[in-house]
């Protein structure tokens, strides 16, 4: 027996669009049916990408977003909600990171992380909560009480890797505001949760792993192998289908077994 995730009808804003797997979670959730807000900074990305959602037969829309600023945050959610309808499924997706010993980072290195990877996702989950809440109690319109949200966490945020110790901080506490939010949100219908992918290969870190470090690193890994954008394709359509309303605060590994 098949089974297939119909997102017809659904709105779904993906942060951090332009590349990688923001990218991916667009297209695919567009092949399932939802109208997708690409949001980030680089709009000429986001213009390329729904070119080609649109020549697939998929419905995208483009915003300019930048998560570090509250006032780009509400615009961006207003432009979308007019432009396409209200927003039914968030992919909290933005994210940076720097490599560097701990001893190493200044204020502006921990700054330019936690700002994107925690202060920003957190108040762009807090806008898209505040419509989906509301829509709720009935004091909004829209034509789907409830909603999904999905924070792009990190097995970074589970398990501390050397170099990159101010992002696996800023992981860590968006792995907590998942729990937060879906307590304290999930009696409005709202389900949060949370993907940690492990080593994905994209285009930002792809030559990385032909260079004699980036070999090693995928030796140690437990199948020798990083992963694909695609490979994570099946959890996140899980986890913003309507059939996935039993599922709430879950933070779910993505990682080939890394974290075991």
């Amino acid at each position: 027996m098949s089974y297939t995730i119909d997102l017809s009808g659904r709105v779904a804003l993906v942060t951090g669009a332009s590349s990688g797997l923001g990218a991916q979670f667009a297209r695919v959730l567009a092949r399932s049916g939802a109208a997708v807000v690409l949001a980030a900074r680089r709009t000429e990305k986001l213009r390329d990408l729904r070119t080609e959602i649109e020549a697939e037969g998929g419905d995208a829309h483009v915003v300019k977003l930048d998560v570090t600023d509250p006032d780009s945050i509400r615009s961006a959610v207003a432009h979308a909600e007019t432009e396409v309808g209200t927003i039914d499924i968030l992919i909290n997706n933005s994210g940076v990171s720097t490599t560097q010993k701990l001893i190493e980072v200044s204020p502006a290195d921990y700054d330019f992380i936690m700002n994107t990877n925690t202060r920003g996702a957190f108040f762009v989950a807090q806008e898209v909560g505040k419509r989906m809440i509301a829509r709720s109690k009935g004091s909004a319109p829209g034509t789907f009480v409830g909603g999904r949200i999905v924070n792009i966490a990190s097995m970074a945020g589970l398990r501390v890797l050397g170099q990159i110790g101010v992002y696996c901080m800023s992981k860590s506490a968006v792995i907590h505001m998942t729990r937060a939010m879906a307590l304290e949100w999930g009696r409005f219908g709202i389900n949060v949760n949370a993907i940690c992918p492990g080593y994905i290969d994209t285009e930002i870190n792809h030559h990385h792993w032909k260079t004699e470090q980036g070999q090693k690193l995928v030796n140690m890994l437990p199948r020798k192998r990083v992963g694909q954008p695609q490979d994570l394709d099946s959890t996140l359509l899980m986890l913003c289908a309507p059939q996935s309303h039993f599922i709430n605060g879950a933070v779910i590994s993505a990682d080939d077994g890394f974290g075991v």
